[in-house]
């Protein structure tokens, strides 16, 4: 469970949020809205902890983040407007060296290939990221998720230069981390899971 309490934000004196608090529960779905500026990117990351807050705190499972960061971000999977991706590094090394790090589970050659499959990057993955568009290289980032062993997802637009195709593929297996019991909270400018009872919105701003 994920806890938001009384959580202020001020960047350059203007107030984004004040005494912003909501509760997020295991296996829900949350889209934060707002208009450009509102802090949209910048709650999720003091949700990530990535970012500084004014005031409030944010809890992971009954626990502060900031004073239990490890395990939070043990917990944890945030993909950003940055990708993080090694541009001298392959699609498929990328993904092997993420793993390497943030991952407890040891897959399987055959599934970090099938990943990459899954956010179209089919007879890219031995090409080095530097050599691959913007667009492609938010794929081999958001083909993390299919290999994430995360209980929390933050995402921050991961749905930029994606066509629609792979819009459904995205909302199929953020409804199915869901269905297994994880949370996705995410921002994003397209319209998603239309009429499912399982999307909560938070609106920033006016």
């Amino acid at each position: 469970m994920l806890q938001v309490k009384q959580l202020t934000a001020i960047r350059d004196e203007r107030i984004l949020f004040e005494s912003l608090s909501f509760t997020v529960n295991c296996g829900e779905l949350v889209q934060v809205e707002g208009r450009n500026g509102t802090g949209k990117t910048t709650l999720l990351r003091i949700i990530a902890g990535l970012g500084d807050r004014d005031d409030g705190d944010v809890l992971w499972n009954d626990e502060s983040v900031e004073s239990n960061r490890e395990a939070f971000h043990q917990d944890l999977l945030f993909l950003g407007h940055q990708t993080g991706v090694k541009r001298e590094l392959t699609a498929y090394e990328n993904l092997r060296f993420h793993l390497s790090v943030h991952s407890k589970i040891k897959h399987s050659k055959d599934a970090i290939y099938n990943a990459l499959i899954k956010v179209g990057l089919a007879g890219r993955e031995d090409v080095p990221a530097g050599q691959l568009s913007a667009g492609q290289q938010r794929r081999v980032a958001l083909a993390r998720l299919w290999l994430s062993d995360h209980k929390l997802w933050i995402l921050d637009e991961p749905l930029t230069a994606i066509d629609k195709q792979g819009v459904k593929v995205l909302e199929s297996l953020f409804l199915e981390h869901a269905d297994k019991g994880g949370i996705v909270m995410l921002t994003t400018h397209q319209d998603m899971f239309a009429d499912n009872l399982k999307l909560r919105k938070i609106k920033l701003g006016n």
